[in-house]
């Protein structure tokens, strides 16, 4: 398994900053013209080798004006998206060609000529192709390919951060710059320029890891992963305490933010019908850059990763076999929540979660199970029966207790491993008819004095031991 590791760039001047960012420029015209050109069927089974030869017989490869590695490993970079993109076009067309009314041998000869790039000559997976695979456009103009043996890293003699030395735009020309890290990268490296320097992006093995060497747990539990929380485990402890807090915070923000920038927006358009073109300029200069945002965006993408991969790991140290909930799936609208709610659950990293557990059980040798989520947080464990859910409570209808929801949601992922009724891909409306007739069986059959909660005074009588094991 690899892991994509990432060193920045200290105090990189301003002409070493121009230099690379020039290079970027052109190498993204480089990209933008592979996918213009094969970014659509045109693209199919054409290798990066025979574009490569293509250009440097016609003379193409002369316009770029970088050296001939940089725009070659940036082509070898360009069909290899182009190809994963297509890859995962074919996802939904395997699904449409699973559910056609045909022959056994027709929907093989389907399945072959999907994989082996033999689509095009077939009108139907053409037109499913052509449906889920739109032709590409690309924008990115800053990143540089660096292949392993075109640069060269060194230390200080007296000690100190590594030094790195890439090629610039003309021969024997070398562009040293400076890390913040004591690890050489290794590898073929990604370089991505940003406005405050560099980003060296590099993979290594994620067996040499120090945190690949600790061991796993040996227990079982299931886990719910939440908003408030980063995950639940199904014993009741929390871990990841503050990301809703900081999703929260981060969210307001960007809302107060946004407005002030439309106001200032508007009266930048205001100033330009008036034909004030210097304020025009002025206030796009000044008021409505994106370094800041930007930068403070990717400080909040790192603290929710490192939130969520501490929270991945302190599951693991105590289980060596995790059950979770697949939250693959795109969430319905929910209109009755109210716009501020809407836009703060818009932030939940439920994708970073689930890349955290799966990570980090890969490299632990935990193993993961993924389970259908269907109401699993509106279920009473102690009843089995769909519950009263208000806020972080869930509430049994039939033996009164109270649940801490998140809890509870962990503990019946954790039991629907290996239901025989309910697999991972169930539709969640026969997910909730399994469970009403489950509840209607235990209903006959339970002991005449075991009633369900009845409402006293307009509130329900709730026996509270379940929440203990939150509050210690």
């Amino acid at each position: 398994m690899k892991v994509t590791r990432i060193a920045y760039s200290d105090n990189l001047n301003s002409g070493k900053q121009a230099a690379l960012t020039e290079q970027t420029r052109r190498l993204g015209i480089v990209r933008s013209m592979v996918w213009d050109r094969y970014g659509s069927i045109a693209g199919v089974g054409v290798s990066d080798r025979h574009v490569r030869d293509q250009w440097l017989a016609d003379g193409t490869a002369e316009r770029f004006g970088v050296l001939a590695n940089a725009w070659k490993e940036t082509l070898r970079d360009t069909i290899a998206d182009i190809a994963t993109a297509r890859e995962a076009a074919k996802v939904p067309v395997r699904k449409s060609i699973a559910r056609l009314d045909v022959s056994e041998q027709e929907r093989k000869r389907l399945y072959t000529a999907l994989k082996r790039d033999k689509w095009t000559s077939d009108r139907y997976l053409a037109r499913l192709m052509r449906k889920h695979w739109p032709r590409g456009h690309s924008r990115v103009a800053n990143q540089i390919i660096v292949r392993s043996d075109q640069y060269t890293t060194w230390t200080h003699p007296d000690g100190g951060n590594v030094w790195l030395s890439v090629p610039g735009l003309e021969r024997r020309s070398r562009v040293r710059i400076p890390l913040n890290s004591t690890v050489a990268p290794s590898g073929a490296l990604r370089l991505i320029m940003r406005n405050d320097g560099v980003e060296v992006h590099y993979q290594i093995d994620a067996k040499s890891m120090s945190s690949s060497q600790r061991p796993c747990g040996t227990g079982e539990t299931g886990v719910d992963k939440g908003y408030t929380e980063a995950l639940v485990d199904s014993h009741g402890q929390h871990h990841g305490d503050g990301l809703g807090e900081l999703l929260s915070t981060e969210s307001d923000h960007r809302k107060q933010k946004g407005q002030r920038r439309a106001k200032l927006r508007a009266l930048a358009q205001k100033e330009l019908a008036k034909g004030n073109q210097d304020k025009h300029d002025r206030i796009v200069a000044n008021n409505l850059g994106t370094v800041k945002r930007q930068r403070r965006a990717h400080r909040l993408n790192q603290q929710v990763r490192t939130l969520c991969f501490t929270a991945a790991h302190a599951v693991v140290d105590h289980a060596g076999h995790v059950v979770a909930e697949d939250l693959t799936k795109p969430f319905a609208a929910r209109h009755s929540r109210g716009r501020n709610v809407n836009r703060r659950l818009n932030q939940w990293t439920k994708g970073t979660l689930a890349e955290a557990l799966s990570s980090v059980s890969e490299r632990r040798s935990s193993a993961l199970t993924l389970v259908n989520a269907a109401y699993t947080s509106q279920v009473a464990p102690c009843c089995g029966c769909l519950g009263n859910r208000a806020g972080d409570r869930l509430h049994c209808t039939r033996c009164g207790d109270a649940w801490q929801a998140d809890h509870a949601a962990a503990i019946n992922i954790l039991q629907r491993y290996g239901d025989p009724d309910i697999s991972l891909h169930t539709p969640h409306q026969r997910v909730k008819r399994t469970l009403q007739d489950r509840d209607r069986r235990s209903e006959e059959t339970a002991p005449p004095g075991l009633q369900p909660a009845i409402a006293v005074s307009g509130e329900r009588t709730i026996r509270n031991h379940a929440i203990n094991d939150e509050q210690s």
